[in-house]
């Protein structure tokens, strides 16, 4: 369980580090809708990482145990990827539709690349 403690600990660290890096490229540059899209999207997808990250750790926990678990919020993540489009759409003047959409992919992106540099040591 330890083991999943230090890979969570690195994944949001990474996302506070993609967090912060789309915070200055909207202050920085002139393409602060498509930032303000990423950083949204990137937003949501940090919530998402750490519901499932949370969901999992009780299934773990629960599978430990011999108990049942109800889910692991499919549903709230889609949930909160379908808010994301409804602010985007709502506020166009503000958001890039696109980059909201792929800000969405930021944690899965974050967990790929998490794996990546750290195969060889598991």
């Amino acid at each position: 369980m330890e083991d999943y403690q230090q890979v969570i600990a690195r994944q949001r660290k990474w996302m506070f580090y993609l967090l912060a890096l789309l915070v200055l490229g909207w202050g920085v540059t002139p393409w602060q809708p498509i930032f303000l899209g990423l950083l949204l999207g990137a937003l949501l997808s940090f919530y998402n990482l750490w519901l499932m990250q949370r969901k999992i750790r009780k299934l773990g926990e629960a599978a430990s145990e011999s108990h049942s678990v109800r889910g692991i919020g499919t549903f709230t993540r889609l949930a909160s990827g379908a808010l994301a489009v409804v602010i985007a759409l709502q506020f166009e003047e503000y958001f890039h539709l696109i980059s909201v959409v792929l800000g969405l992919m930021a944690a899965y992106i974050v967990i790929f690349i998490d794996y990546l540099f750290n195969k060889s040591t598991a």
